[in-house]
């Protein structure tokens, strides 16, 4: 399995996304369970999840602790597993998902998930969303905080633009590792923030990164990757998968799964190896797309 770098951890190329275990339309804790073990069977060993993963109406931290048993249940070793969680979200009682990001919930909520995911350290902790009411400075202070106690090993922050990256990175220094932003063929508005984190050495981790696609092949926005996919004799995602990884080195989509059978799917983009033509078509269909 090849290698990418979040920090000096090493992981697999892709991650699992395991936000759709623990949300509206979630499947059993056992399929779930199989899933995850399959991902690791597979070596995957990146796996992202948040304390606000969880169906309205139920306490916070169902994804936290479904990843705990799945982790403490593998019959592997899965000392190389980093647990990417996040704070800063949370649900209302109608789904909503407003942010709150005090510092003093995040602190708090960073060391309610260090005791869900059963573990000294959280390896990585992002703040999931910026708060428009308490200045971004404020909340990356929290973070700041939580590595100075030990609380967590390494920050990230999530869904901010290219500004909040470079204020994240001045406040944090080297301890800022990640940044996971939306971006997928269908939604490329955080292509500058994908060319920020190349330039600081930062890992990019793209959420939802399949964009949401039907897989309608008359879709103008599918059509491409459908027919660059069959030439590579590989699924439509797994060859979106694979247009992300050749983004750079340092990006490392985190595909979201509830299935064996879908995280395997979406691991075989790691073999796949587009030609600077095939990619340089990818990327313009994509930019094209409505």
């Amino acid at each position: 399995m090849p290698q990418r770098y979040i920090g000096t951890h090493p992981v697999s190329p892709i991650g699992l996304g395991a936000m759709p275990m623990s949300i509206e339309g979630r499947p059993d804790q056992a399929r779930s369970v199989r899933t995850i073990h399959a991902a690791l069977d597979a070596g995957i060993t990146l796996i992202d999840t948040a304390d606000a993963y969880y169906r309205a109406g139920e306490p916070p931290g169902h994804n936290e602790e479904l990843i705990a048993k799945a982790l403490k249940t593998y019959p592997g070793d899965t000392s190389a597993v980093l647990v990417a969680t996040k704070g800063g979200h949370y649900r209302s009682a109608d789904g909503g998902w407003p942010v709150d990001g005090r510092p003093r919930r995040l602190i708090d909520a960073a060391k309610a998930s260090c005791s869900r995911l059963g573990v000294e350290a959280i390896g990585l902790y992002q703040f999931h969303r910026p708060d428009p009411d308490v200045p971004f400075a404020e909340s990356i202070g929290a973070l700041r905080q939580l590595l100075d106690e030990g609380v967590i090993l390494a920050a990230g922050v999530s869904n901010v633009d290219a500004e909040q990256i470079t204020e994240a990175r001045i406040l944090l220094g080297r301890d800022l590792v990640s940044v996971q932003n939306q971006f997928s063929p269908t939604f490329r508005e955080g292509a500058e923030t994908l060319f920020v984190c190349a330039e600081l050495g930062l890992a990019f981790l793209p959420w939802r990164p399949l964009g949401g696609l039907s897989y309608d092949r008359d879709d103008v926005a599918i059509a491409p990757f459908a027919a660059m996919a069959e030439r590579h004799r590989v699924s439509t995602a797994a060859m979106i998968l694979a247009w992300l990884q050749a983004q750079g080195p340092n990006v490392i989509p985190i595909p979201g799964s509830t299935r064996p059978e879908t995280i395997l799917d979406s691991l075989s983009s790691v073999g796949v190896r587009l030609s600077e033509d095939e990619l340089a078509a990818l990327d313009s269909s994509s930019t094209a797309a409505p």
